[in-house]
């Protein structure tokens, strides 16, 4: 028994392939969730490999840290974040490619190729710094 599929089927199979095949040729930095309104796209701070006193730290244990990080890097930024001017008086909290601190568990998580990515609220940036070691967060 034979299964007929309609045309318009096929042609639909046949655009998604071939949208998903333009998609892979494009940079990762373009094919990550972008954030829309108010949102920011951020990647938690995996932690160095090894420690000051020359521990080489494991692979679990530097994910499990980067879940329950406070420290993030600004990969973009929505078309609408820090607009409203009565709640941030006209002046961006951050911007793409600053290292911001975030709540330990603030965001919609997703993993990518590269690790894992958060979409967090704009409201939800609590600092910015500028060199992630400096917060430590093992044994917090």
């Amino acid at each position: 028994m034979a299964l007929i599929v309609p045309e318009y089927i096929l042609a639909q199979q046949e655009a998604k392939k071939k949208a998903e095949e333009a998609a892979k040729q494009k940079p990762l930095s373009e094919r990550v969730p972008q954030p829309t309104g108010w949102r920011i796209l951020v990647m938690p701070y995996m932690g160095r490999d090894k420690t000051e006193g020359g521990v080489y730290v494991p692979d679990a244990a530097k994910e499990r840290e980067s879940r329950a990080t406070v420290v993030a890097y600004v990969l973009k930024v929505g078309p609408v974040a820090y607009k409203d001017y009565d709640k941030f008086g006209g002046e961006a909290w951050c911007k793409e490619g600053d290292w911001v601190c975030i709540g330990r568990y603030a965001g919609s998580r997703f993993s990518i190729e590269g690790g894992e990515v958060r979409i967090i609220n704009d409201d939800e940036v609590i600092a910015t710094i500028i060199d992630p070691d400096d917060i430590k967060t093992y044994g917090a």
